[in-house]
């Protein structure tokens, strides 16, 4: 087999486990429900959530670029931020081809030979940074949880957040010593990173006039996070809405609600992502700080 072809089988697979989740989620939900809410949802919140997704963005990308600088990639932030766009849009809206990462960790090798290995090795740890942020404020809302089941294992929780970050420091220090000294900023920019896009979701609940079991939303959508990570999906479609359906089930939710949350935040993503398509067609120069 081809790899042109593996690519093609893996996109077709991904477009079909994404088809047959969204219709899976429609057979549990009413639609008519989703675009009741989504109709009076109120747009001056709508914007905000979008602006802090643009925040959360733009935060990441500072944040991948204090990994590309320990490596003597000295690319501008502006360069680097239209670099980071272009990924995004290569994520979301050509799945069939180069994903984002792979097209930046290319053009950042080809342009300045920092080692291929390294390049994709800071490319890994950012991602992991944003993850580990994820990880700690789902157990901070974790304990701030009333279920039952959170309260019995509220121990694990309390436990998993400091053990978590010993364990990604002590990865950096052992594997990736180049990283190391820039860990705790890296791990600042995260937490703003993550962050923002609570707030975003605080402002589309707020649109929804959704004004109860607030942790409970905030929890899904951290846990979702984590999920449209797994590449099963075409930029975490359905992968996402499943967790916030089955998520809704277990907490006691609203599943009409909880599918138009997950809808209007990956609207906004796939809004600022097509932006992208500018450096499409004519990509950034990379240029260097003096």
């Amino acid at each position: 087999m081809t790899e042109k072809l593996r690519k093609k089988l893996i996109t077709a697979l991904k477009i079909v486990v994404s088809a047959a989740l969204i219709y899976f989620i429609f057979t549990k939900i009413q639609l008519e429900d989703v675009i009741k809410t989504l109709k009076n949802s109120n747009p001056f919140y709508l914007i905000l959530g979008v602006l802090l997704v643009v925040l959360s963005k733009v935060l990441a990308a500072f944040r991948l670029n204090l990994y590309f600088h320990q490596i003597e990639v000295k690319i501008t932030q502006l360069s680097n931020l239209k670099l980071y766009l272009l990924g995004m849009f290569y994520n979301l809206f050509l799945p069939g081809g180069i994903g984002g990462d792979a097209y930046k960790g290319y053009v950042i090798q080809k342009k300045y030979k920092s080692g291929t290995k390294r390049v994709v090795s800071v490319l890994l740890l950012d991602r992991l940074s944003g993850m580990l942020l994820i990880f700690i404020y789902a157990c901070i809302l974790a304990l701030l949880l009333e279920q039952t089941l959170f309260k019995t294992y509220n121990w694990v929780f309390v436990l998993g957040i400091p053990l978590s970050i010993l364990v990604f420091w002590w990865l950096n220090k052992k594997f990736f010593s180049y990283a190391s000294p820039i860990f705790w900023k890296s791990f600042g920019y995260s937490a703003f990173v993550q962050f923002s896009q609570l707030v975003c979701i605080l402002c589309i609940l707020k649109s929804l006039s959704i004004e109860l079991q607030t942790i409970e939303y905030l929890f899904i959508f951290l846990v979702s996070s984590i999920v449209s990570v797994i590449p099963l999906t075409i930029g975490g479609i359905g992968s996402r809405e499943i967790t916030f359906l089955y998520g809704a089930k277990w907490l006691g939710l609203d599943a009409g609600a909880s599918i138009s949350i997950s809808f209007v935040f990956f609207l906004m993503t796939a809004l600022i992502s097509f932006l992208g398509i500018v450096y499409h067609f004519k990509k950034p120069k990379l240029e260097t700080v003096d």
